[in-house]
């Protein structure tokens, strides 16, 4: 995993960081009482990892994305002031 990181561009240090992290979040936090020890390892991010992002805005017009984006900061705005 690391490799792949760093294969894409990525610095040795950070690739590690990254590569680790994703470890951390597939195994549920190693075996440490409380960290999720005895559930299933889960592997979402292992299969869908750069693969499908983007797609589907990828056949949408810059207008379509565009009025999309404006609602979305739209309703990001109105749940911070709701807080």
């Amino acid at each position: 995993m690391e490799e792949s990181y760093e294969e894409r561009g990525r610095p040795k240090d950070e690739a590690e960081r990254r590569a680790r992290a994703t470890v951390t979040k597939e195994s549920g936090g190693g075996d440490e009482p409380g960290s999720g020890r005895g559930k299933a390892d889960m592997h979402d991010s292992l299969k869908t990892g750069g693969k499908e992002g983007g797609e589907a805005s990828a056949h949408r017009s810059a207008a379509d994305r565009s009025a999309s984006a404006k609602a979305a900061a739209a309703t990001r705005k109105r749940n911070v002031a709701g807080k």
